[in-house]
């Protein structure tokens, strides 16, 4: 039961934190937040995540959305982030 180590969590969370940096999206941060939530719950010890995959996979996927969402409207698209072109330099 690998999956129930703590330390395998906090590494797959480091190896998303890493790709996120590779190819920016914002989504592989909160998939890595939500590797290190279920780490930490491991670690600390939280009763039912580590005897039960199907649990620790729904934790996973709650935490990650929470920080998904959390991320997204912290760094988010910016009102006049994007440029509209109202006008083309080849008509004149």
């Amino acid at each position: 039961m690998t999956w129930s180590l703590w330390w395998i969590w906090m590494v797959g969370a480091l190896a998303l934190a890493i790709l996120e940096v590779l190819a920016p999206a914002q989504i592989f941060l909160g998939f890595a937040a939500g590797a290190a939530g279920v780490g930490l719950g491991l670690l600390i010890g939280i009763p039912g995540l580590s005897t039960s995959l199907p649990f620790a996979l729904v934790v996973f996927g709650i935490l990650s959305l929470i920080a998904w969402i959390a991320i997204r409207r912290m760094v988010g698209v910016r009102e006049g982030q994007v440029k509209v072109w109202d006008r083309d330099i080849n008509e004149d």
